[in-house]
């Protein structure tokens, strides 16, 4: 099983919501992980599976103390708590200066977010959240331990400019070099485009002609559509068929392709696990 990391290089394309749509719909057990330093999203969007706010001293902050004594993977499950509709989330901190805490424990928070599909009890992949990330990001640090790291990206030229340098930066910290189309390596860096559904195929291919031109290892693994309305419903805000939404049925395609593609790797120990 697998940790799948979500980031953004600038702007709000939208991570929190891609990394909450890719969970509610994962073919396997999931962790939806906020790993942002600058702090979470969930606790002010979100309810609790019963009914009342989120507990923001359960989650990441509780955490912190139980990993610098070092971190058993099944450790994970006693800060989580469920969201209204069942998924387990690790909440974020509340604030970007809270995540002093944090300082040399992310390490062993990848490592036990990649280990914990391989726990005997509870085993379940990780989406990890990790917001907007630079060049000093800590969160990063996460990335060797993943086995594919998702840039959500909107689809204005700057937007992809960014993201084609942002998973060039990426490549080399993490591979060492640049790669072409060839080149896979652990972490794969994919690229989700938020946009209209109308038209994706085509840009879609253009987006990736640019960053195989560029050298950056990474390619579009797909599009999740630019629906509010969904994004509403999915944060409680409203009510509807939340199924039929443009955003799940979008959200649903990229999970079962990433499944397709990788699930049987995924079945083995991440690569990054012994690290």
């Amino acid at each position: 099983m697998a940790l799948i990391v979500l980031a953004a290089d600038k702007g709000s394309p939208g991570v929190t919501t891609a990394a909450v749509a890719l969970s509610a719909v994962w073919p396997r057990r999931v962790l939806l992980a906020e790993t942002d330093p600058a702090g979470g999203d969930l606790l002010y969007r979100s309810a609790a599976a019963h009914g009342g706010s989120l507990d923001p001293n359960t989650g990441m902050l509780s955490i912190a103390a139980t990993a610098r004594r070092g971190l058993v993977p099944d450790q994970l499950w006693d800060h989580t708590q469920p969201l209204s509709g069942g998924l387990d989330v690790l909440v974020g901190i509340g604030s970007a200066e809270q995540a002093a805490g944090f300082t040399g424990l992310w390490p062993t928070l990848g490592q036990s977010f990649a280990q914990l599909g391989d726990s005997p009890h509870a085993p379940a992949d990780v989406i990890a959240d990790c917001g907007r990330i630079s060049g000093d990001t800590a969160a990063v640090e996460l990335f060797p331990y993943a086995q594919l790291v998702l840039l959500v990206s909107r689809t204005t030229p700057e937007a992809l400019a960014r993201v084609r340098d942002r998973a060039s930066h990426l490549t080399q910290r993490l591979h060492g070099g640049p790669r072409g189309a060839a080149g896979i390596a652990t972490p794969l860096i994919g690229v989700v485009l938020v946009t209209d559904p109308g038209g994706s195929a085509k840009l879609v291919h253009q987006v990736n002609d640019m960053l195989v031109a560029g050298q950056t290892g990474a390619r579009v693994v797909g599009t999740l559509a630019e629906d509010p309305a969904g994004a509403d419903q999915l944060a409680g805000r409203r009510r509807g068929r939340l199924d039929k939404s443009l955003l799940i049925r979008s959200a649903r395609k990229i999970s079962a392709d990433l499944y397709q593609q990788f699930g049987a790797a995924w079945s083995t120990p991440a690569a990054g696990a012994g690290r």
